[in-house]
């Protein structure tokens, strides 16, 4: 039986993968901010007792990070999916930056998922598959940057960048590190126009995760599998 833990998980995406794991059979750690203010993950849960374990995180809190190690212990985990983040709202572009709410889209989605990797390497290490995802976008693509939206790409794209250093850091350990981009997805960051939805991301996400091997770890790919320039 599969073990996950996922950040973020309160609704969009992180939601999603729970919903879709579960019905796969997987056990979940399924974390977020305040779980008293998420009635579907807290349903999801109870609907399936023994398979989701609801914990309370927030990513940019060492603390925080560091209950949630005491409380998971050293059980096994076989995919961490680093999921959480946030967009940063409109104060990001020349002439109306904000820097402050910069240093926190940073601390979420950059250095977020790092703690969690630093963590929870050594439950990654006693388990099977042996994955570490971290949930990205292809604005932060370096290559393909086409202006705008500081916070949020300079948070992706450090995000990437530090995701291949741990792809190197980890490989002797055997575990697998990959960024992944889910596409343009209508939830509450990606909005209504966006062309998928959170069960056609999450699917093919969990297709690409299922058969990532070592050999990918490092790389930078989309929810299609399709490998994406730095």
């Amino acid at each position: 039986m599969l073990t996950l833990l996922i950040t973020g998980t309160n609704r969009g995406l992180g939601f999603e993968f729970v919903r879709q794991y579960v019905a796969q059979g997987a056990m979940i750690h399924a974390a977020c901010r305040h779980p008293a203010r998420a009635p579907d993950l807290i349903k999801l849960a109870n609907d399936h007792p023994g398979k989701i374990i609801v914990h309370t995180l927030d990513v940019a809190s060492d603390a925080s990070v560091e209950h949630l190690k005491r409380e998971i212990g050293n059980k096994p985990i076989d995919v961490l999916i680093n999921n959480a983040g946030v967009y940063g709202g409109d104060h990001q572009n020349h002439g109306a930056i904000d820097f402050t709410n910069w240093m926190d889209v940073l601390n979420i989605n950059t250095l977020g998922p790092v703690r969690l990797v630093e963590a929870f390497s050594e439950n990654l290490r006693a388990g099977s598959a042996k994955k570490a995802i971290a949930i990205t976008s292809q604005m932060g693509s370096t290559a393909g940057n086409n202006g705008g939206y500081f916070a949020y790409r300079s948070s992706k794209a450090a995000l990437n960048n530090v995701m291949r250093g741990l792809a190197l850091a980890l490989k002797a350990d055997g575990i697998t590190v990959v960024p992944v981009h889910p596409g343009w997805v209508k939830t509450d960051m990606g909005g209504p126009n966006a062309p998928l939805s959170p069960e056609e991301s999450v699917r093919g996400m969990r297709e690409l995760i299922g058969r990532l091997s070592l050999g990918d770890s490092g790389k930078f790919f989309d929810y299609q599998g399709k490998e994406l320039p730095w």
